[in-house]
């Protein structure tokens, strides 16, 4: 059974420390998003149509809104993966034209050799959260010095100024997917399902989903999924109100269900995710 061993959560994202043995549905992150291999058996992840192996020497790269999933073998081993979901305004921060990351293509490939100063990183960043969960050097060191080796060897990122103000000319998509998606993101949006959307857009459902797939690189049921796990992982951390009450206000008939998607989604119950994240809270008081 997958496990989380200890997760960080910031203004940079979060940080997961994962011991995973069990697959994760096809899904996206609105985060640049990159997977490690601490240690354990080498392993694999489906990123859009690719299988890309994750092993001691090569990295996984995953885009913002970009589809993966997480393709356990059940003849291996676990592996223990730290896995990195950065807010892209923390990255803009260190140089603005980072920010970047939030668009499609930041990652050219789905995959990259790291090197032995970034595998050096991968270990002091997975010590530090087991041996001082909480600690300053986590968000003030640790995770900076790798995102940054990170970037720099698998991004062009000198080039990023130029195509930001070309990305800038370009049009923003179908206006009836950008009307669906502030649908999907205000009040009651979890509520909708892709054909009632689709009616509003006045477009048939086939019509909708490509429209809506070229403009955000996944498809209106997965781009809803990752709205619905980002606001529970916001309310799990922040709020007080039990997993029940927040599956029902997630569109979950029961709490069973709510829990089943969050671990297919996040690889941990949200019981397991909301323990670990408030004891690391009461490591850093």
């Amino acid at each position: 059974m997958s496990d989380a061993l200890e997760i960080a959560y910031g203004d940079f994202g979060r940080v997961a420390l994962l011991d995973m043995d069990r697959g994760l549905v096809r899904h996206a992150h609105p985060h640049c998003h990159v997977l490690l291999k601490v240690e354990g058996d080498d392993t694999q992840f489906l990123v859009g149509d690719r299988v890309v192996s994750l092993t001691d020497h090569q990295a996984v790269l995953v885009n913002a809104w970009e589809t993966h999933a997480y393709v356990h073998d059940p003849r291996r081993e676990a592996s223990m993966i730290l896995a990195l979901y950065i807010e892209p305004a923390w990255l803009g921060a260190f140089r603005h034209n980072w920010s970047a990351s939030a668009a499609p293509g930041f990652f050219h490939e789905p995959a990259g050799l790291i090197t032995a100063a970034i595998r050096g990183l991968v270990r002091d960043l997975a010590a530090e959260m087991v041996y001082a969960p909480g600690s300053p050097r986590i968000r003030g060191e640790l995770l900076p010095g790798l995102m940054i080796a990170l970037i720099e060897r698998f991004t062009k990122w000198r080039e990023i100024g130029t195509s930001l103000r070309e990305a800038g000319r370009r049009p923003r998509g179908d206006w009836r997917v950008q009307r669906a998606i502030a649908r999907m993101r205000g009040e009651g949006g979890l509520d909708l399902g892709a054909e009632a959307l689709a009616r509003e857009a006045g477009l048939s459902r086939a019509h909708f989903y490509r429209l809506f797939e070229q403009a955000t690189g996944a498809s209106p049921h997965v781009f809803l999924n990752a709205i619905r796990v980002e606001r529970a992982v916001e309310a799990i951390v922040s709020g007080d109100e039990s997993l029940a009450d927040l599956g029902t206000t997630l569109g979950f008939a029961a709490p069973a269900h709510f829990s089943r998607f969050f671990r297919d989604h996040v690889s941990v119950p949200p019981s397991v995710f909301r323990s670990i994240v408030r004891r690391t809270a009461g490591f850093a008081a």
